[in-house]
């Protein structure tokens, strides 16, 4: 038998089951101020539960102050409530790209669209002149668009989640074609050119460990020397400093996942001496050394505060400029660490769980070009074993 709604304070809702099987929710803005009677509004919901998650954040809402119907919601409005009260649990780092490209693009082009007024094609619209060249305004990538896109769909999921629309209307629309870029990595004659380039730099044994174990520039920069294990040869890699706005942060890791790796015996060689570097760098500051918050990092300037990400990747672009390389990245030295141990027999489950990768087959489409060739060279391993069988039944 359907439940009576019984609550009807401000903001307080109650929830029954209607003829048909679903469920109602119902909650009271407030009263009239014309006839002096309570205005109350409905959601609905397949289930219960549905229904009680969609109408406790309506009535929480309601009671800070900030609820608009969703009649009257904005984009703008509601994406900036998604933000506020929805993405708490993502990273700091991706948070800020979200409200970078909410900022840029998004709100620009559709903040002031009532949210119920959206439809694929005025979104379909939004995603292709993003993709065109206009004036002075170049056009975005089909990564970058892609990027756009999934801010957009999960804000406007979260929407249709509360009721406050229908469908996504952001689920018909279609993206462009993202082409995956080509790796770089450095061949065998230019990683020991850049060795060469680097002796005596001020950043070469951070250069020496991020070539010679594939670690990202955050992680790298991050490493902390409880980490860092000599008597059993292993670095632990469970976090990354990185850049949020314009502070700098401990954040974990890409995909959450911490890693225990272990190094050619040349970086472990390399990080003593970075260790002895550093004491000396302690002894000569004295009371100046001030380790950054308390974290005694691997590679730090010489008074223990961390490296700026710029200022290393300044330094790394200026020697591969020097080098006749400019178009090199910082992140191709960890495409040339995961290209010379596939090529010199390492398995891809071993190489994917060095980089950190989600899946090995991720790490298999990474360099599908480098597995390709060590399949042909494979098989020509092994047609010079049928050759050799074949010789010897035949003797």
């Amino acid at each position: 038998m359907p439940r009576k709604s019984t609550r009807n304070a401000q903001g307080d809702g109650s929830i029954r089951k209607r003829k048909e099987g679903s469920w109602e929710g119902r909650y009271t803005l407030g009263r009239n101020p014309g006839t002096g009677k309570q205005e109350q509004k409905s959601v609905y919901g397949k289930t219960q539960n549905e229904v009680r998650q969609k109408l406790k954040a309506i009535t929480t809402a309601i009671d800070n102050g900030v609820y608009v119907e969703p009649a009257k919601l904005s984009l703008a409005e509601w994406l900036d409530i998604w933000l506020t009260e929805y993405c708490g649990h993502i990273k700091p780092l991706t948070k800020v790209m979200y409200e970078s490209q909410i900022t840029k693009h998004i709100k620009p082009a559709l903040g002031a669209v009532k949210l119920k007024a959206l439809h694929p094609h005025m979104i379909q619209k939004f995603y292709n002149k993003l993709g065109t060249s206009t004036g002075e305004k170049p056009a975005l990538s089909a990564k970058t668009i892609k990027n756009l896109h999934g801010v957009l769909h999960r804000a406007l999921a979260q929407a249709m989640e509360l009721g406050y629309i229908q469908i996504n209307p952001t689920g018909a629309c279609k993206l462009p074609r993202v082409v995956k870029p080509e790796i770089k990595p450095l061949e065998d004659e230019q990683v020991a050119m850049f060795l060469k380039k680097i002796q005596g730099h001020k950043f070469e044994r951070i250069f020496i460990v991020d070539l010679f174990t594939g670690l990202r520039r955050a992680e790298v920069i991050g490493l902390t020397w409880d980490c860092v294990d000599f008597k059993n040869g292993t670095l632990h890699i469970y976090q990354q400093l990185q850049r949020i706005g314009k502070e700098y942060k401990f954040v974990p890791l890409k995909n959450d996942k911490a890693r225990t790796i272990t190094p050619a015996p040349f970086v472990m060689d390399v990080l003593r001496k970075q260790r002895t570097t550093q004491k000396e760098w302690k002894l000569k500051a004295g009371q100046a050394w001030h380790p950054w918050q308390g974290y005694s990092l691997v590679f730090s300037d010489e008074l223990g505060n961390h490296l700026a990400h710029q200022t290393v990747y300044d330094n790394f672009k200026g020697i591969v400029k020097k080098l006749g390389i400019p178009n090199t990245r910082f992140h191709d030295l960890r495409h040339t660490y995961a290209v010379a141990s596939l090529q010199s027999g390492d398995d891809v489950k071993t190489v994917q769980e060095n980089l950190g990768h989600h899946t090995a087959a991720f790490t298999l489409d990474t360099y599908a070009h480098v597995t390709e060739k060590m399949k042909q060279e494979s098989a020509q391993r092994f047609q010079t074993y049928i050759e050799s069988v074949i010789t010897d039944s035949q003797k």
